[in-house]
């Protein structure tokens, strides 16, 4: 069994790698997803200046009643939309997906197809 180190060091080295390919852009910022085992992040982020101009997570308190009692990817889905929300408001409509290392499946693919929803364009 691979032990919690191997499987971050692992999860660094792949998101290394995306990196590599996903830069932001001016014109196309990039929304980072970061995941842990009970909250999911999302940051739009200006690589050139590097600065985050949006965010939005699970942890947020004005969420938290919205949140409780659904499943963690049907609440991936509603940060997707609220990220989404958020950047438009801010005059972003389009963006790199960076999902960090991670599959784009489950939580990350649900973050993905909620920012979509909200008018993010990929």
């Amino acid at each position: 069994m691979i032990d919690k180190s191997k499987r971050r060091v692992a999860r660094k080295m792949r998101h290394i790698r995306v990196r590599k390919e996903v830069k932001g852009t001016p014109e196309r910022l990039r929304l980072n997803v970061y995941r842990s085992l009970n909250h999911i992040y999302a940051q739009v982020i200006d690589d050139n200046k590097g600065h985050t101009l949006v965010s939005a997570s699970t942890l947020e308190p004005e969420l938290k009643t919205q949140l409780k009692g659904l499943k963690k990817t049907e609440e991936a889905k509603i940060i997707g939309k609220i990220i989404a929300e958020r950047a438009v408001l801010k005059g972003i409509s389009k963006v790199v997906f960076d999902r960090g290392g991670y599959k784009f499946h489950g939580r990350v693919k649900a973050l993905a197809e909620g920012a979509k929803e909200g008018g993010l364009q990929f």
